[in-house]
């Protein structure tokens, strides 16, 4: 049943466009279960992962650890999402670490499988290489916003990215010291934005959401044009 519901999720990925019903079921019937609970590390950095990991229900955070300790969170990631491709097809040691932030159900593709797809079908490879530079290019423009931005503009930013119709629902992601590690500041720092920006009528914050009330305003703190 599990694998059926795994099938169902693999003919709509973007990356498997154009792969006969054959083919998806045997990579389907290849995937291992797994659900980690709150705080499990998925992979270490340095380690090497041979699986691809599609993420079912939860949300996760992938960061970078300094030698005293230090998080740096790259990206967040949620139901939907699939990651770990240079792991997989790099076939390097990793160069981050995956944490789960809530209990997170997660199938994992081992690597022989989606390689012989990607020698069946090389148009597959093409379509996961591109997924890969979309990856990338948002590393690059994180990394410019880190240097360049202030936390306010970084905040503001990281509110607009995860709006759904004005509301951000408050999940563990959405704590502040895991929102301060993402944006690279500390929650003290955080706090006083999240005032500033309050008191400026811009958002509106409980225990259970995130509002945004002024998009416009919020796309000028976030130094955005167009937004």
């Amino acid at each position: 049943m599990q694998t059926d519901i795994l099938l169902n999720r693999l003919r709509n990925f973007e990356f498997l466009r154009g792969l006969d019903p054959d083919t998806l079921a045997v990579l389907s019937k290849s995937a291992v279960w797994r659900v980690f609970p709150p705080n499990a590390v998925l992979f270490w950095e340095g380690e090497t992962e041979s699986n691809l990991y599609y993420l079912h229900y939860g949300s996760l955070k992938v960061l970078k650890t300094s030698p005293d300790g230090r998080e740096q969170v790259l990206r967040f990631l949620n139901a939907g999402e699939i990651f770990n491709e240079v792991g997989v097809l790099a076939k390097r040691p990793n160069p981050v670490t995956a944490v789960a932030l809530e209990e997170s159900g997660i199938w994992l593709i081992p690597r022989h499988a989606l390689e012989e797809v990607v020698m069946k079908y090389p148009q597959t490879a093409l379509q996961i290489i591109g997924n890969m530079a979309d990856k990338i290019i948002e590393l690059v423009t994180f990394a410019a916003d880190l240097s360049l931005k202030t936390v306010e503009a970084r905040f503001a930013k990281l509110l607009l990215d995860s709006d759904e119709g004005g509301v951000i629902e408050r999940r563990r992601w959405t704590n502040q010291t895991e929102m301060a590690s993402h944006l690279g500041t500390v929650p003290d720092v955080l706090s006083r934005v999240i005032r500033e920006l309050t008191k400026a009528g811009l958002i509106e914050m409980d225990k259970q959401h995130i509002r945004i009330l002024d998009r416009a305003g919020l796309a000028e703190r976030a130094m955005l044009r167009g937004k």
